[in-house]
């Protein structure tokens, strides 16, 4: 089976799950300072989620609208304040992690390592894009977190 395919199964399996909520949970348990950077945390939770899962699997079909809206997204987030690396990394990981779980029985080794390996791909692309507006960027404007 395919990356895309032994993905898109594990996504139905979870169908019934909605795991914006424990993920959130997680991510600022771990990140509490970053819960005040939320207007909505409803609105910001869907699109997150979605998005995060959305890229995963746009890369394992090697989708070309994926680089264009990561780079997009890591612009964007620069309103945010300098975002550390380390919590790109560690809400993709989250992602993959609770769609495990609520796949349950049916997370098969298989679709486990399928989405690793695109949540590496995708924080590599972060990293890429990151870098890019780095050097794009004019000197003595903000610059992201490492």
């Amino acid at each position: 089976m395919s990356d895309a395919a032994s993905m898109e199964a594990s996504l139905i399996a979870a169908a019934d799950a909605d795991i914006r909520l424990p993920l959130f949970e997680r991510f600022f348990a771990a990140f509490p300072e970053r819960r005040a950077s939320f207007i909505s945390i409803d609105a910001a939770s869907r699109r997150m989620t979605d998005e995060t899962l959305e890229m995963m699997l746009g890369l394992a079909k090697g989708e070309g609208w994926v680089w264009p809206l990561v780079a997009e997204l890591v612009f964007t987030h620069r309103s945010y304040g300098a975002l550390p690396i380390a919590e790109y990394d560690a809400f993709i990981d989250m992602t993959v992690d609770e769609l495990g779980k609520a796949a349950g029985a049916d997370w098969t080794a298989e679709a486990a390592s399928a989405w690793q390996r695109h949540a590496d791909a995708l924080k590599a692309m972060i990293r890429k894009a990151r870098a890019e507006w780095k050097s794009a960027m004019p000197a003595g404007a903000p610059q992201l977190a490492e």
